[in-house]
């Protein structure tokens, strides 16, 4: 009895050495229950506070390990769905290297707020720390997003928050901005609580300066969005767009009869000519790889389609198939019109790397030869701009994961589109979070660019999104089905859209001058807390 009596003491000490490796590995997996759909996005400020904790008053190298352990639970925990179509190890493969991108981060902050907490003094304290904090953290998002090969533009804090009130922050600022909100908002609720846990309560609390800063600033970063109504209101008129998801087995390394698909999507849009409103339709769009046979090369695939086109919908259909030009191959959106065929297209800018593509194959290859092997096609990149012109008015369209690519998104706003056209193929993440996640971002950036978005995706669950974030019309997944919706033709620019990446620019140039400020000497007040 005596023995047990001190085994478990000795477990609960060595529990209690460890509880910094605990808090970052428990905040890396809360954070994946604020994400679609299990959608509890209130847990991701404890998850960002447990994660922060977790590294104060450390140094370079523990903070490093630390960061990397909370970094790898983060993602390993919200990218599951990768898994689904290549086993395990392009998800861990994944994770690990986003978590060296995460650790690093960690340190900045760790070291950033260790120089900061020794170095200010008075009642702004706890904020600028608390400012700093979510100022590295965006910034290394802005990293982790464009860096390698184009970065991984997913499992951003603002994610988290598309069903939440603090949404709207993009309407002024864009993902980043809500991202350093949510940052801001957790790191400036944990410096409060740490500043006042050691003292207990103070004699005068409701009369603390930085405790009435703090509820202040938690009110101002609660009332903005809630008193920002983004408006969905035409401007220029109306557009009637039809949406057709054939659910179909898409899939990256799905093998289905040649034509199957084309064969879905075209079966499932003689649906659309029951709709009430298919006398108003003025275009039609598929997702992306909805024809597997491309008709600028298939007899029979443009022969299909320009019946559909000219005999049956009579107007513009926007689609998604696999092209090759001058021995290259794209993944292409098609604009086909009645009577003309293809007058213009769009190939993918951003194909997605160890999926679309293979970069330095030489080098990877032989560190995984069995994955590198699968993938036997690279995609090359877009250079053409996604504007397609219909009539007088003009849609945006990109393919799958542009969508969580900031400047894609920017760059069609700048070029005219008054519609967004998000064309998907899911169909290799099955019943997944992956969709719903994605479907997050949609939302997001509707209100964030002030335009109408179309998510349609082969197997769902396709969507039309309006630019107050509310959905104009939804489809069942895995089930054949069409839309068709009356949408707002929209000019204004959002202040996200007219900031631009200058505030990624502003945060990073900040990001730089914190951490170049810890060679400098400083003040001997005594060392943070541990």
């Amino acid at each position: 009895m005596i023995f047990a009596k001190q085994s478990l003491k000795i477990t609960w000490a060595a529990l209690l050495r460890f509880w910094r490796l605990w808090a970052a590995i428990a905040g890396g997996l809360i954070s994946a229950q604020s994400l679609p759909r299990e959608n509890l996005w209130g847990l991701i400020f404890p998850s960002v506070a447990l994660l922060l904790i977790s590294v104060r008053g450390r140094r370079f190298w523990p903070a490093l390990g630390l960061g990397f352990v909370g970094g790898l639970s983060f993602y390993l925990s919200q990218i599951e769905w990768l898994s689904l179509y290549l086993g395990w190890l392009p998800w861990v493969a994944l994770s690990v290297m986003e978590a060296f991108f995460f650790a690093f981060g960690m340190v900045a902050i760790a070291l950033v707020w260790n120089w900061l907490e020794t170095n200010l003094i008075g009642r702004f304290k706890t904020l600028l720390i608390s400012l700093a904090i979510a100022t590295l953290w965006t910034s290394r998002e802005w990293v982790s997003t464009h860096f390698p090969y184009g970065g991984f533009p997913w499992s951003r804090l603002a994610q988290t928050q598309a069903d939440s009130f603090l949404a709207n922050w993009v309407f002024y600022g864009g993902l980043s901005l809500l991202s350093f909100m949510v940052t801001f908002v957790s790191a400036l609720l944990l410096c409060t609580f740490i500043e006042y846990a050691g003292k207990g309560m103070p004699k005068r609390f409701f009369r603390e300066s930085t405790l009435w800063i703090t509820a202040a600033t938690i009110a101002f970063v609660t009332a903005l969005p809630l008193l920002t109504f983004p408006s969905a209101k035409p401007e220029v008129g109306t557009y009637v767009l039809g949406a057709v998801q054939g659910n179909a087995n898409a899939g990256l390394f799905a093998n289905p009869v040649p034509g199957s698909i084309l064969a879905k999507h075209l079966i499932a849009s003689r649906a659309l000519a029951k709709h009430p409103l298919f006398k108003d339709l003025q275009g039609v769009v598929w997702p992306e790889n909805a024809s597997d046979l491309s008709p600028l090369t298939n007899p029979i695939a443009e022969a299909l389609i320009t019946d559909l086109v000219d005999n049956k919908l009579r107007v513009p259909l926007f689609f998604g198939t696999l092209t090759e030009r001058d021995g290259l191959s794209y993944n292409t959106s098609i604009h086909w019109e009645p009577g003309k065929g293809m007058v213009d297209y769009y190939d993918k800018k951003r194909p997605i790397p160890f999926a679309e593509y293979v970069p330095d194959r030489s080098f990877w290859y032989p560190l995984a030869p069995d994955l590198i092997g699968l993938i036997q096609r690279g995609y090359s990149f877009g250079t053409r701009d996604g504007i397609f012109h219909s009539g007088s008015t003009k849609l945006g369209t990109l393919i799958c994961f542009e969508i969580a690519i900031d400047e894609v998104n920017r760059d069609l706003v700048n070029g005219g589109a008054k519609i967004i056209l998000a064309q998907s193929n899911n169909a290799d993440f099955g019943h997944s979070d992956e969709t719903y996640q994605q479907a997050a971002i949609v939302k997001l950036r509707a209100i964030e660019t002030g335009r109408p978005i179309v998510y349609d995706s082969t197997v769902g669950s396709t969507a039309v999104y309006l630019p107050d974030g509310t959905i104009h019309g939804q489809l069942e997944a895995f089930k054949p089905g069409v839309l068709i919706e009356r949408l707002p033709l929209r000019t204004t620019l959002t202040p996200a859209m007219i900031i631009g990446g200058s505030l990624d620019l502003s945060l990073n140039l900040l990001s730089i001058t914190l951490i170049c400020l810890l060679p400098f000497r400083r003040h001997k007040r005594g060392k943070p807390a541990q």
